[in-house]
């Protein structure tokens, strides 16, 4: 079995939470999904999920779970067929334990390395329940741990939770996507006890990619890295993200870290705050994210499957408040836009 994607797992990259493609008519457009993944592999992104929050979970109730999967896989083949690395495909995984296995079956048989474990549908069970659920899905496939923001449909778990779900054998990274540096910290401090070198911790707190990055984690004597993101915020300037990412690890090799990426974490959480409309208790998440590949031809519009999902009032200015000042994609994406969405 190859095991490359776990080593690059380990390694730290940039894994940029795919949305999903919709024409203005609110059809799925598998021509505009398989240019946006060839953006991702071509942008240096070290993997994609899809199937997760940001790709939305109704997908489901639409009959698109399969399709968009099975379109992200083919294309990956492609891409690999002509610029062969590795790169590590992640399946959102969720529903209760049937749905969820059914799902974890059918990513596997696509050739996902593994499931980014979504517990939303279950969170009002105890964290025994849960915890027995999670064992059931590692059993199918590697199951990489998602500690939600509540917000957005999550829930809160324990420090003994996340020690117990460390003791599970196929968890091959957590993601960490609180929002919140108490519970980050209970993440950490559970896999640094559990003495798991092999669970990559990854971040998904959009709202502190850097610093996430940047800090060298102190627990019972031992260190660790955050050494990834699985973001939505890195679904858009993934080339950017990319390059940002290699940047840090070396500045991890020095002693001092220089106070210019404090700077450049506030600008990111600025423009997250814009993205994600953290002014409307992240109403406009996704439509942010979607707005923001539509404006450079990714997408052929920023809608989602529910109406009701929309862009918030004056957040389209905010979001051309906050480009102003950002490094994007505008010139990579111009140059290859026709290549990515017309390649055979």
């Amino acid at each position: 079995m190859d095991s490359s994607w776990r080593t690059k797992l380990q390694e730290g990259t940039v894994i940029p939470a795919s949305p999903l493609a919709l024409t203005p008519e609110r059809e799925w457009s598998e021509q505009h999904q398989r240019g946006l993944t060839r953006y991702y592999y071509d942008a240096g992104a070290g993997g994609i999920a899809i199937g997760v929050h940001t790709t939305q979970f109704a997908i489901r109730k639409h009959d698109l779970f399969e399709p968009v999967l099975s379109c992200a896989a083919t294309t990956l083949q492609q891409c690999q067929a002509t610029s062969p690395r590795t790169f590590i495909q992640i399946a959102g995984i969720c529903g209760d334990t049937q749905q969820a296995s059914d799902e974890a079956y059918l990513a596997k048989s696509l050739g996902y390395h593994a499931g980014l474990l979504t517990t939303n549908a279950i969170r009002e069970k105890s964290e025994h329940e849960i915890l027995e659920h999670c064992r059931v899905i590692a059993d199918i496939i590697p199951i990489f741990g998602f500690y939600l923001h509540p917000a957005v449909g999550g829930r809160l778990y324990s420090h003994q939770f996340w020690l117990q779900f460390c003791e599970i054998p196929n968890v091959v990274a957590i993601k960490i996507a609180a929002f919140n540096r108490y519970q980050t910290l209970d993440v950490i401090r559970a896999v640094i006890a559990s003495g798991r070198d092999d669970i990559a911790l990854y971040t998904g707190n959009d709202d502190n990619i850097i610093n996430d990055l940047l800090t060298p984690f102190h627990f019972d004597g031992k260190q660790r890295w955050i050494v990834g993101g699985l973001l939505g915020q890195w679904a858009v300037w993934t080339q950017q993200a990319a390059t940002m990412l290699e940047q840090i690890k070396q500045v991890r090799e020095q002693k001092m870290i220089p106070t210019h990426w404090l700077t450049a974490n506030a600008s990111l959480t600025d423009a997250n705050a814009a993205i994600f409309d953290a002014a409307n208790g992240f109403s406009g998440c996704i439509p942010g994210v979607n707005e923001m590949l539509r404006r450079q031809g990714l997408l052929p519009s920023n809608l989602c499957l529910d109406p009701a999902e929309t862009l918030s009032p004056n957040q389209s200015a905010e979001l051309d408040r906050i480009t102003i000042d950002q490094k994007t994609d505008d010139q990579f994406i111009a140059q290859n836009l026709d290549h990515w969405l017309n390649a055979d």
